[in-house]
């Protein structure tokens, strides 16, 4: 018998760039680990005004991008279509909902007899389908529901998502697998961050990077800063810095607030931090917070865990792991408690949160590599396509 002829794997997400949001971390580390491991892997995407530049994160995979027509939330890119049906794949992997992507995924799988495999990250979240919910109600309706359901296999990254992904009423099988982290950097080894020079000497940073989106609760983490200075002496150190990229006009939203809560040179917008930016606030700050309503698994935490920063975030990060590890603190969304959670966490000796983190850079070696994580999705594909046994990680019920 002649060798088993490696999976060709199509990958299909509306962006290539950082307006993807966490997609754009989480796509590329798991598309190459693809590569390398003997697969397979294309990437079909819609172009945007940042593709050109982002297009250095793919690595191996290069992208097709793919010009849109009309309006962008919906990113209809016909050409698309029609590359996905001369590329003879065997399966084809959405990631993200909601999007031309998803018509053009179902229509192959139905022309071609060929399954596909949907990850939502986080998009099937309850907040998330309350957010902007009469549109979400017409594409469900018009096109994603058929997708969805058409899926041989979907794709969650924690139990909660899974439990969101039968909440939503779909019985397909679920392949349970988190996002991962492959940073290299040693914290030992990096100069500060370019904004590091405006804070006063002595400064301790709490970090949020991540994009700026109402999803990600900045609102009310500025509301609990403010209450948290009023309320609680020994914070006067503590500087909290807000790193990421805009979302529509919500950065002046927040500015605004900022200034109207009197928060001063205690709050910095430092705008967005990528590549050795990104690794330099991580390895400068010395905590890491994120608010959020809704998320898939945000890979922020697991990249502030590598550097071993102790964390605050919502249950709804999707992160459990953290907190039964002794690596986070959870934060209520509100800002009343959330005040009471920061100022715990700000007044703790320092020896406690160094501990938090060395706990954190542990469960992320442990739990979340990505060599591991990408086995695991070879192993779902082969699954999917008849040519082994269901994997432990594929939940039927």
């Amino acid at each position: 018998m002649g060798a088993v002829p490696p999976i060709s794997i199509g990958v299909l997400t509306a962006s290539i760039s950082c307006r993807a949001g966490g997609l754009f971390w989480a796509i590329p580390p798991l598309a190459n680990g693809i590569v390398r491991s003997g697969g397979s892997v294309r990437v079909l995407s819609i172009g945007d005004a940042l593709s050109d530049a982002d297009a250095v994160h793919w690595g191996e995979v290069r992208p097709n991008v793919h010009s849109r027509r009309g309006p962008p939330a919906f990113g209809y890119a016909p050409d698309l279509s029609k590359a996905l049906d001369t590329a003879g794949f065997d399966l084809v992997h959405t990631h993200g909902l909601w999007m031309y992507p998803s018509v053009a995924a179902s229509r192959w799988a139905a022309r071609w007899k060929r399954p596909v495999m949907v990850s939502p990250h986080g998009m099937l979240d309850p907040w998330a389908v309350r957010n902007s919910a009469w549109k979400k109600l017409l594409a469900g309706w018009l096109f994603e529901n058929r997708h969805l359901r058409r899926a041989a296999c979907l794709h969650a990254l924690s139990d909660a998502e899974y439990e969101a992904i039968r909440g939503y009423g779909l019985k397909n099988p679920v392949a349970v697998i988190p996002n991962g982290s492959n940073l290299t950097i040693r914290r030992e080894t990096m100069a500060p961050p370019e904004w590091a020079a405006g804070l006063p000497p002595g400064a301790r940073v709490l970090l949020f990077l991540g994009r700026l989106h109402p999803k990600k609760g900045l609102t009310n983490l500025l509301r609990a800063w403010g209450l948290m200075r009023l309320k609680v002496a020994g914070t006067g150190s503590w500087h909290l810095v807000i790193a990421g990229w805009n979302e529509g006009s919500h950065e002046v939203e927040l500015r605004r607030l900022a200034e109207a809560l009197q928060l001063g040179e205690t709050v910095r917008f430092v705008g967005p931090q990528f590549d050795a930016q990104k690794a330099a606030s991580m390895a400068f700050a010395n905590g890491f917070v994120l608010p959020s309503f809704s998320e898939g698994l945000p890979i922020a935490v697991l990249e502030a865990w590598f550097f071993r920063l102790p964390v605050l975030m919502t249950r709804q990060c999707n992160l459990p792991e953290g907190f039964t590890a002794g690596a986070a603190i959870e934060i209520p969304p509100d800002a009343d408690r959330m005040a009471e959670r920061l100022a715990t966490f700000l007044n703790l000796p320092e020896r406690e949160r160094q501990a938090m983190g060395s706990r954190g850079r542990r469960l992320v070696e442990q739990r979340f590599d990505w060599s591991a994580i990408t086995s695991q999705m070879s192993d779902v594909y082969a699954w999917v396509l008849g040519r082994q046994e269901k994997p432990a990680c594929v939940r039927i019920d």
